[in-house]
């Protein structure tokens, strides 16, 4: 089941052509499924939690997507990677600036509110 954040980041990507844009919001909602999916599902080992963190880093490596963004994601990429246990909020918060300015604000918008239900 889809959170309100996915559903909106999927109706952005949606109407989005395509390009860096379309592939930054694939990007953001890949990410932000997989924070919320691991945010919820608490004490679980900890080979699937890194299994999925490490494929979610393979498919990213191949979108065309802005510099900022990239560098971003790949940070909170290595935070999840560090703190499987911890809430992937304030890691979610840090993409906010470089998402208004790749994806946009409406995007940015969103990951803000999932950084806050994360938290």
């Amino acid at each position: 089941m889809l959170t309100p954040v996915a559903r909106g980041l999927l109706e952005l990507m949606a109407s989005a052509p395509r390009g860096p844009r379309r592939d930054g919001l694939f990007a953001l909602w890949m990410v932000v499924h997989v924070a919320e999916d691991l945010g919820a599902a608490a004490g679980t080992s900890e080979r699937p939690y890194r299994r999925r963190v490490t494929l979610l880093q393979q498919r990213l490596s191949s979108l065309a997507l802005p510099a900022t963004l990239r560098r971003e994601l790949s940070r909170v990429i290595e935070g999840l990677k560090i703190a499987p246990a911890g809430p992937a909020g304030p890691l979610l918060s840090g993409l906010v600036g470089a998402v208004k300015d790749g994806v946009g604000p409406d995007a940015a918008d969103l990951v803000q509110k999932a950084a806050r239900t994360l938290r």
